[in-house]
């Protein structure tokens, strides 16, 4: 089950070794072109540091603006309903719907980001949210909100296909868990401060201010990108190195994946994610466990407001503040889960004679399996009860939740990365895709069960179907997952 670990350079099929460890060997046809050394400072892994953080920061606070964007209709989708002549239902696929697009851009986005590179995917992509979110402010009848939300959902839906890839491209292993930390937890403060900043919005300005306030924080992170964001990835960066050597020498210079053309590239690539998510037995078990996370993770953020609105009396910027409950929780988890990432990694590559393998990651995925669904029963039978408890409590388990989501997602997402490192990109595509349709999925029921069987019953069926699924997953990833890694090879 374990892999040799090389801090530095790991395998890739443009990293070619060349004859007798000369850097390049001459043949009479060409040059095969690859890293001179582990110590090649145009290398990412060996970037300075301020330079690799403001990239890490740069395409966090993108997340930022992707997950915000998801979660900040929460508070004011009574306004919306009202304005746009709606029912709850259908004013809940507003929301719904932009996590929707999640599924499907990255499948698309990802293999273009291994084909063109990351920069260029992330500009265009970021682009095309600002256009169609600063449309969807500007609805005026349900049609055009669903249409503008599918589409800055496809561009907002870059981040999820950019973000691991640069940062797998950039970080070594051991130092995955600290920009883990950063990277996974400035994100996941967007479903919790979104609601609160759409609270305040709609309370004060209008509704329509929570699409075109992103577009304007997006667009200056744009501006940021087209100055701070360099192309980290491999085989783009090598074949820049060949083509200046090219330039300089008048030599063949080139790298293997040159010899493809663009079309035989692009058809090849844009068929990766799928063939990663139907080939691989253990990108589909890691798919049906991060959807879970994320279907309950999106019917507590789509509903967490309407209970301090309906049943607290409470008004939407004050609702909006319970969401402080879910920052304290990711918080937590981020920074101490990032530590232990690292920790453990070192301390089990240690253990395994300085091998290491993806199962790794693994056991950071316990207490965070624990935590879920306390935190789910905690919320639920408290909110239920809510004349018996002081309202902090209900904000104690849902802190706890959002502790729990972080700590699995982490986990998870770092073992995508450590398996997948020839075509993370991809990989990441394909365990995502079922994760984002239960977030589309599950908040559309979620109004009709609590109201009725409550939040009490709602909230423990959740959790105990979380238990069925959550619990034995990090045995079964810890146990067989090198079996179930080599039970899928297919032609990438």
């Amino acid at each position: 089950m374990t892999t040799q670990d090389n801090p530095k350079l790991p395998a890739a099929p443009a990293l070619l070794t060349t004859l007798e460890g000369e850097k390049h060997h001459e043949t009479e046809a060409s040059l095969l072109v690859t890293w001179d050394g582990d110590e090649d400072h145009q290398h990412p892994f060996n970037w300075p540091q301020a330079r690799k953080w403001a990239i890490t920061i740069l395409l966090s606070n993108g997340g930022l603006v992707t997950l915000m964007s998801g979660a900040m209709l929460a508070p004011a989708l009574h306004s919306i309903a009202h304005d746009l002549e709606t029912d709850e239902e259908e004013t809940q696929i507003f929301l719904s719907i932009f996590i929707l697009a999640f599924a499907f851009g990255p499948m698309v986005l990802s293999p273009l980001a291994e084909v063109f590179g990351r920069r260029p995917v992330w500009l265009l992509g970021s682009c095309f949210y600002v256009l169609w979110n600063t449309v969807a402010g500007f609805s005026q009848t349900p049609g055009l909100m669903v249409a503008s939300r599918v589409l800055s959902g496809i561009g907002a839906s870059v981040e999820f296909a950019i973000t691991q890839p640069v940062l797998s491209d950039c970080w070594v292993p051991a130092e995955r868990g600290k920009s883990f930390s950063i990277s996974t937890f400035i994100p996941l403060l967007g479903p919790a401060i979104g609601p609160i900043i759409g609270g305040v919005v709609t309370q004060t300005i209008g509704w329509r201010w929570t699409f075109w306030i992103l577009s304007i924080y997006d667009g200056t992170l744009i501006i940021i990108g087209v100055v701070v964001l360099q192309e980290t990835y491999e085989p783009i960066l090598l074949a820049k190195k060949a083509a200046k050597l090219r330039e300089t020498t008048g030599k063949s210079y080139h790298v293997d994946t040159e010899s493809s053309t663009l079309t035989t590239k692009l058809s090849r690539s844009l068929s990766r994610p799928f063939r990663l998510l139907f080939t691989q037995p253990i990108l589909q078990v890691v798919a049906i466990f991060l959807a879970y996370n994320f279907g309950i993770l999106y019917i507590v953020l789509s509903t967490f407001a309407n209970l301090w609105i309906e049943r607290y009396g409470q008004s939407e910027s004050q609702s909006g503040l319970h969401y402080i409950a879910l920052v304290l929780g990711y918080t937590i988890a981020a920074q101490v889960g990032g530590k232990v990432m690292d920790r453990l990694w070192a301390y089990l590559k240690s253990k395994h004679g300085d091998n290491t393998a993806p199962e790794y990651r693994v056991p950071l995925m316990v207490p965070g399996a624990i935590l879920i669904p306390l935190g789910l029963f905690i919320y639920g039978w408290t909110a239920e009860r809510h004349h018996d408890y002081h309202w902090i409590v209900p904000d104690i388990g849902i802190g706890i939740f959002g502790c729990g989501i972080i700590l699995n997602t982490q986990a998870m997402q770092a073992y995508v990365v450590e398996a997948y490192r020839k075509y993370v990109a991809s990989a990441f595509a394909a365990a995502q895709f079922l994760r984002s349709v239960a977030g589309f999925a599950f908040p559309i029921f979620a109004p009709s069960m609590y109201r009725n069987i409550g939040y009490g019953w709602g909230n423990t069926i959740l959790g105990l179907t979380f238990i069925a699924i959550g619990w034995p997953a990090p045995f079964l990833l810890w146990r067989y997952g090198a079996k179930l890694r080599e039970m899928g090879k297919p032609q990438w």
